[in-house]
């Protein structure tokens, strides 16, 4: 589904110019539940925006569907982000004035759907995280856990192909992110559907497909799962 190929991305000018990420390469499959661990600034972030279609690289490739994603027009571009890649932030990024069904529905609003099909879209998103009956709830009356299931809620609710976890446990005790990957694996990962999650937390490592190493800019190579 996904083929990354030589991607490199640079910040910054002269003697301050760093490399985030350097010649990296991987693919991933339909049905992959796919890990990329590393160090704190390792590069992970940067190549997940990149991969996201968020952050252009200054060299290489992402294929996602057969679509060189970065030879698309700014409208294409901003179409793919939003049809084809659901984002799970490592903070959730829900709006505390609105409730759960009302940020779910947020990305139908950006695909400007009808406001009363996207609530519906999001009923459903929400009842497939086991979280319809708080729907009405605002994100500070929500558990840490909830919050998270909210989160996966309005990134599946576009029926997206691709899914991209930012770190989804750094918030969580180490039984609920095990509770929430799970769910993940069991519930939202089909043959249809690739997920990339990026973490450190090695008490999740059991849960993924493929571990995939990345150290200063660099992929290293496959890590072994922890049992």
């Amino acid at each position: 589904m996904i083929e990354v190929h030589n991607i490199s991305k640079w910040f910054g000018e002269g003697h301050a110019r760093t490399c985030a990420v350097r010649d990296a390469s991987f693919s991933v499959a339909h049905g992959e539940m796919l890990y990329i661990v590393g160090p704190s600034g390792s590069g992970k972030t940067t190549l997940l925006s990149i991969i996201s279609g968020i952050l252009r690289p200054d060299s290489g490739s992402v294929t996602v569907n057969g679509v060189d994603i970065w030879n698309l027009d700014s409208n294409a571009l901003a179409d793919f982000r939003l049809r084809t890649v659901g984002f799970v932030f490592q903070d959730y990024h829900l709006f505390p004035r609105l409730s759960a069904l009302e940020n779910v529905a947020i990305p139908l609003v950006l695909r400007r759907e009808r406001w009363e099909k996207g609530l519906e879209a999001a009923h459903l998103a929400l009842e497939a995280v086991g979280l319809a009956s708080r729907e009405g709830l605002s994100p500070k009356k929500l558990s840490g856990g909830e919050q998270q299931r909210v989160a996966i809620a309005r990134a599946i609710v576009a029926a997206p192909d691709l899914l991209i976890f930012d770190e989804p446990t750094a918030s969580l005790d180490g039984d609920t992110g095990k509770k929430i990957v799970t769910f993940v694996r069991d519930n939202i990962l089909s043959g249809q559907r690739a997920i990339i999650i990026v973490t450190h937390d090695e008490r999740i490592y059991e849960f993924a497909s493929r571990i995939l190493r990345m150290e200063d800019g660099q992929m290293t190579g496959e890590q072994e799962k922890i049992p």
